[in-house]
């Protein structure tokens, strides 16, 4: 009997002949997949469905605790309790098992409240790119209309900064109301707070709301004439998000609405406009637009070809970089014009020391310019989006030779 009774006592305690392959799974990543695998070597021992329907790219998970639940000689059920993946993804959000994109972790995970950061994705505040490519133009045109030898007026320059930050997060969002059903089909676009369904189209509508108060804050601290000019501008923001619809050049369109601070900051310095400096101004800037966002559209033209959307990246192909050469080309000789007109490249044409930073900058802009263009690989995503960022680049490029030709005419 005691006999029996050892012999029974050990049987429970002895480790089961599967053990060790378990435990090779859960600490040796790369052994998960043996785990997951529906064609499991161990006999009558299948994993659970849930784990063997993840798809490859997401078995290999970062840290996770699991609970072993139950186990006999002919069935094994396995439940994890917790993954926690160095993402960074907050709860609420996709996670990307379902064959979605992971969304990054930025600032906007760290520091915001979890009900707060679907409106802070909705208006990019985790992408300021698209803020310094609103903003520069801006920055630009109120340099110029500065007084020969002086500092531009820094309470506009930080009305414009702040106004650039607004009325682009309220163009995001106009963009993702009206097009999150095709935001739905695009890899880079699905987790998008709208088109994912982290927020309804009512909610989405409320916060463009508050956005445009706040910017109409701002914009009624400006003179008679820039409220006017500026007001004006709404129509290009909320019908910009149609036109790939119906062109192969919303890029341009895009230009002719994220350039409009090239009127606009010089009104709100000098009340009235300047054809001769801001037009030229404002081509360049459109036709800068149409170099990166021309770039930038590369990154979807597969997805885009899908659901049946246009751009500039499908209509010019291969084509793609003579194309944007001339663009570049246009708007570097649009700047010198402008900078001409504005007195502050002319002394430089007479050989005097005047006025002479504007030009090395612009030339330093040009190559910049023409480096993205020259070493762009179109077919590549991750290239395509480094370039479009290097922009803001250019655009401080452009500033501070405005600056210094300001201060030294």
């Amino acid at each position: 009997m005691a006999a029996f009774c050892l012999s029974h006592a050990s049987r429970r305690l002895r480790i089961p002949p599967f053990s060790y392959s378990l435990a090779r799974s859960l600490f040796d990543p790369s052994s998960l997949a043996s785990l997951t695998d529906p064609k499991c070597s161990v006999p009558h021992c299948k994993p659970p469905v849930h784990l063997r329907t993840l798809e490859p790219k997401y078995r290999l998970i970062d840290d996770f605790r699991f609970t072993y639940s139950k186990y006999d000689r002919c069935n094994l059920n396995i439940s994890i309790a917790t993954i926690s993946t160095s993402s960074g993804m907050a709860k609420g959000t996709n996670s990307g098992l379902d064959g979605g994109s992971k969304v990054e972790q930025s600032w906007i995970d760290l520091y915001l409240p979890q009900a707060v950061q679907p409106y802070a994705r909705l208006a990019r505040l985790d992408k300021p790119i698209g803020t310094w490519l609103l903003a520069w133009p801006c920055m630009w045109s109120i340099t110029l209309a500065a007084s020969p030898g002086s500092l531009p007026d820094i309470k506009m320059l930080s009305l414009f900064g702040c106004g650039a930050l607004l009325l682009r997060g309220a163009g995001c969002t106009v963009n993702d109301l009206l097009d999150h059903d095709i935001d739905s089909k695009v890899e880079r676009t699905k987790l998008r707070p709208v088109a994912s369904g982290l927020l309804t189209p009512f909610q989405g509508l409320s916060f463009l709301g508050c956005q445009l108060l706040l910017g109409l804050g701002i914009l009624l601290q400006l003179n008679n004439y820039s409220r006017v000019l500026g007001a004006s501008s709404l129509l290009l923001v909320f019908s910009y998000p149609l036109m790939k619809r119906l062109t192969f050049w919303p890029q341009a369109y895009l230009g002719l609405t994220f350039n409009w601070g090239a009127l606009l900051g010089w009104a709100a310095v000098k009340g009235d406009l300047d054809p001769t400096v801001v037009l030229p101004l404002y081509v360049s800037g459109v036709f800068w637009t149409l170099v990166y966002d021309t770039i930038y559209a590369h990154q979807d033209k597969e997805d885009d070809l899908k659901v049946g959307v246009k751009s500039t990246a499908l209509r010019f192909g291969d084509l793609t970089k003579n194309w944007v050469s001339g663009f570049g080309i246009i708007c570097i000789n649009s700047l010198a014009i402008s900078g001409f007109n504005a007195d502050i490249g002319v002394h430089f044409l007479l050989l005097l020391w005047t006025g002479w930073p504007f030009y090395p900058f612009l030339m330093a802009a040009a190559g910049q310019l023409a480096w993205q263009i020259w070493a762009v690989d179109l077919s590549n995503r991750a290239d395509c989006n480094r370039k479009f960022v290097s922009n803001k680049w250019f655009g401080a490029i452009i500033f501070t030779g405005i600056l210094f030709g300001k201060m030294t005419s």
